[in-house]
């Protein structure tokens, strides 16, 4: 059975384009939580690969070492996106407003999407069109910790713990279908990261079809 609507209600309901108006050029997690985020991706995402990362913003936290042919974003804000060294190309476009992505099928080796999907108030819908612009074997890897703004995320975000979190994102992936691999695990903090690290989550699985 689907999740219910009411679920992803939000205490702001504003547009979501007035929230995110405003550059925000800060990160959303520490320094020990990036450096983990990055050596997911270097283990995980294919070197020179075509890569979109999703919900976007000033830094995308990609592996140099990866060299990937082309690198788009798709975000909220473009003077952050403007920003960012990593980006060939970007999109404003809000997801909430229309979860269409505006790319043809299996463009993509890998999408990404770092510590924004609790916002998402249609993840479902969201995560089927992210199978459908990846390449068959492509991976889809979410991240998420456990800091937020909350008048932002959905109800169900909120009101959940993190190992909620990791269970409600698998959700995600089983409901839209077509994923297979479906993996989640604590990158950070681990043996060796200070006590005060933000932990860090990752969801992510393969496109299902060859």
């Amino acid at each position: 059975m689907p999740l219910p609507s009411e679920l992803f209600e939000r205490q702001d309901t504003s547009d979501d384009a007035y929230f995110y108006s405003f550059p925000r050029k800060v990160v959303h997690i520490d320094d020990d939580a990036i450096a983990a985020l990055s050596s997911t991706y270097a283990e995980l995402l294919p070197p020179g690969g075509v890569y979109l990362d999703l919900m976007s913003s000033w830094r995308s936290h990609y592996p140099a070492a990866l060299k990937p042919a082309r690198v788009i974003g798709l975000g909220m804000n473009a003077d952050e996106m403007a920003d960012n060294p990593q980006l060939d190309k970007f999109i404003v476009h809000n997801l909430n407003a229309d979860p269409a992505l505006p790319y043809e099928d299996r463009l993509f080796d890998a999408v990404t999407c770092a510590v924004s999907v609790q916002y998402l108030t249609d993840p479902v819908a969201v995560f089927r069109e992210v199978n459908r612009v990846l390449k068959p074997d492509g991976i889809f890897v979410v991240s998420f910790s456990n800091r937020c703004f909350p008048s932002k995320a959905v109800a169900v975000w909120v009101a959940t713990d993190d190992a909620g979190h990791i269970a409600l994102v698998g959700r995600y992936f089983q409901e839209a279908g077509n994923w297979a691999e479906l993996t989640a695990q604590q990158t950070n903090p681990a043996d060796g990261y200070p006590r005060h690290a933000d932990p860090l989550y990752v969801v992510h699985a393969r496109r299902a079809e060859g």
